[in-house]
């Protein structure tokens, strides 16, 4: 017996999300401009490009300081170095504080998920985060696990407490903050949460930014968002001395935000050399068809060689038991 419903109608609906990731940077030091920065960039992504999932980049609140010493030599400090990580400090949002809740009814406002790249203030400490968004507000946060060399002297180290996955109701939506995307056995964590849409706040503007963009695509069968800052001089306090130069149209950091395929396919960008927006239609159903000869943590692995073992345990320093 033949079907009487013709192929077109009988074809599943294709499901469909349209994502942008930001190239841009807000001037250092001036939290409330990078607040109203972030919030003109996500209504224009979503209000005039359509967007639905948008990502900001890795510290977008609070600021990325490139090419700033902050007076460190090994075994030495400087007073005009502590006055500088105090400015940058103060700079640093609290969370939940104001910001995240700006950014929490902009989004109830519009119906998207955002990430949105900052610095996080606890205490005497910093950390570089992933901050989610949604439809129902502030959804949580991801802690960069590992600072970057000098960064290291800036930001305390995540753990495995915040590890989160979004589920958007059409995909799943997890962060890995710049360079933890080096990082075999994260990423391993992640894939094995299910992540359908990565998104990869970043400062990195290298060529081979790009090759590792690509290489998570089809490593984890996933969509894979970065969105880097496009960062000049003139963005920057006036007293300020980055080691790249002091010409106001010094470019400190170059761009390369780009939208890849779970096939590793380039579907927007990469962005140089100026502030944009890109927006790509992503085919959610692209997801089982790559995975099809390739799930890292699926069929294509083998746990009975290979396994992982993952403390999402928080870690404090102190504990206090009751009487």
């Amino acid at each position: 017996m033949t079907s009487s419903i013709p192929a077109a109608e009988a074809a599943a609906p294709r499901r469909t999300v349209t994502a942008a990731v930001v190239q841009a940077a807000a001037p250092l030091f001036d939290t409330p401009a990078a607040l109203d920065r972030a919030g003109e960039l996500l209504r224009e992504a979503v209000t005039e490009r359509g967007a639905e999932v948008v990502v900001l980049p890795e510290a977008f609140l609070g600021g990325y300081p490139k090419g700033l010493d902050f007076g460190v030599t090994v075994g030495n400090r400087t007073p005009a170095g502590r006055e500088l990580f105090r400015r940058y400090h103060a700079a640093a949002i609290d969370i939940p504080g104001p910001e995240t809740g700006v950014l929490a009814a902009l989004t109830r406002e519009l119906g998207c998920h955002a990430v949105v790249g900052a610095v996080e203030r606890r205490g005497g400490t910093l950390y570089c985060v992933a901050l989610f968004f949604g439809p129902d507000g502030y959804l949580g946060l991801h802690r960069k696990l590992m600072p970057t060399a000098g960064e290291r002297y800036l930001w305390g180290q995540g753990d495995g407490s915040t590890l989160p996955v979004v589920d958007t109701g059409a995909a799943l939506l997890g962060a890995g903050i710049c360079w933890e995307n080096y990082m075999p056995l994260f990423r391993t964590a992640m894939y094995a949460k299910g992540v359908d849409l990565w998104c990869a706040p970043t400062v990195d503007d290298r060529d081979t930014w790009q090759t590792t963009m690509r290489h998570i695509a089809l490593e984890g069968r996933c969509f894979v968002l970065s969105a880097c800052q496009y960062l000049r001089r003139d963005a920057l306090p006036a007293d300020l001395r980055p080691v790249q130069g002091d010409a106001p149209d010094t470019v400190l950091i170059g761009g390369g935000s780009v939208i890849v395929s779970p096939l590793g396919e380039v579907l927007a960008g990469p962005l140089r050399e100026a502030e944009g927006i890109l927006t790509a239609a992503l085919d959610l159903d692209e997801l089982a068809r790559a995975r099809f000869d390739f799930d890292p943590t699926g069929h294509y692995a083998r746990p009975d060689i290979f396994t992982l073992h993952i403390d999402e345990s928080p870690r404090t320093t102190t504990r206090s038991s009751g009487v």
